[in-house]
């Protein structure tokens, strides 16, 4: 068996279509224009690359984009002076701050003072929490992006059983949380589980999230599973040439045995940024007091 490859990149194309189809029709029926906002610390390459993505990105889908880069030493309080005026702004319909900040700034304070309406990350204690009670929520953007690649195979992901591996607050948690939502039986796995490829070889429908390179092997992996690969390592190249990127399974041998798998690069990672768009549209929707966008 070889696997289809499940093609984030076309797939994101497609969701940013209808993203710019609904914010067109927003701006000619409501003349609401949404705005997102993102805040970047520091010069971190991998960020800088990342944020000028999301820019780009946000303009193409006919939304308003505003940058705020500050330096690596600016004091908590001069951020978070950034983020309540943000808060305050009526153009401004999501906020997003990049991570990882610098050490010197308390990551879960800055997160505590997004509007939680503008929390287009979904990482705020109010949004966390009513994604858990089963309650409507802006959720994060790579959770979402899974479970939409996922349904682009499955048309229904109801009573299949699903591993998440990875338990962190910005994929596994909620991730877990969505899947329930669409009536999977899920298990979420991590460092601590007992007999890690037992539990995996058992799942419909396997997600990696760990940022362990290539550790969820081919024989993991229950026959005709969908695989969906959360993780982005950056590996030496081989004899000192250019690094490779991989992600957390070992694609070489579980596209033998899967039913479909997405690729790194070109599976999740592409769908982060138009999920991130997704909710800055409902989120200006929200505030606005329209009914939910159709995407």
């Amino acid at each position: 068996m070889t696997a289809s490859i499940i093609d984030g990149k076309a797939i994101a194309a497609e969701l940013r279509a209808r993203v710019a189809s609904e914010v067109a029709r927003v701006k000619r029926d409501h003349k609401l224009l949404p705005g997102l906002a993102v805040v970047l610390v520091g010069n971190d390459p991998a960020s800088e690359v990342y944020v000028r993505s999301k820019h780009k990105q946000t303009q193409d889908a006919g939304m308003a984009s505003f940058e705020h880069k500050l330096p690596t030493d600016v004091s908590q309080d001069d951020l978070l002076a950034l983020i309540g005026t943000l808060n305050r702004d009526p153009a401004v319909h999501g906020i997003l701050v990049q991570l990882p900040l610098p050490k010197s700034i308390h990551t879960e304070t800055i997160i505590n003072a997004i509007d939680p309406a503008k929390d287009v990350d979904g990482l705020h204690p109010n949004n966390a929490g009513r994604l858990a009670g089963g309650f409507a929520a802006l959720a994060p953007c790579t959770p979402l992006g899974c479970i939409i690649l996922s349904k682009s195979v499955h048309t229904s992901l109801e009573g299949m059983n699903a591993i998440v591996i990875g338990r962190s607050n910005l994929v596994g948690r909620p991730l877990l949380q969505l899947l329930l939502n669409e009536n999977a039986t899920v298990t979420i796995a991590h460092s601590r589980s007992r007999d890690l490829p037992k539990l995996t070889a058992r799942a419909d429908l396997v997600f990696a999230a760990v940022g362990k390179p290539e550790m969820v092997r081919g024989d993991w992996i229950k026959p005709g599973a969908t695989v969906i690969d959360v993780g982005i390592n950056r590996l030496p190249g081989a004899d000192g040439g250019k690094p490779r990127l991989v992600g957390d399974v070992a694609f070489h041998e579980a596209v033998k045995v899967a039913g479909a798998i997405t690729p790194v690069p070109g599976g999740v990672g592409q769908m982060t940024v138009a999920c991130l768009l997704v909710n800055t549209l409902r989120a200006a929707c929200a505030i606005a007091g329209l009914p939910k966008p159709g995407v």
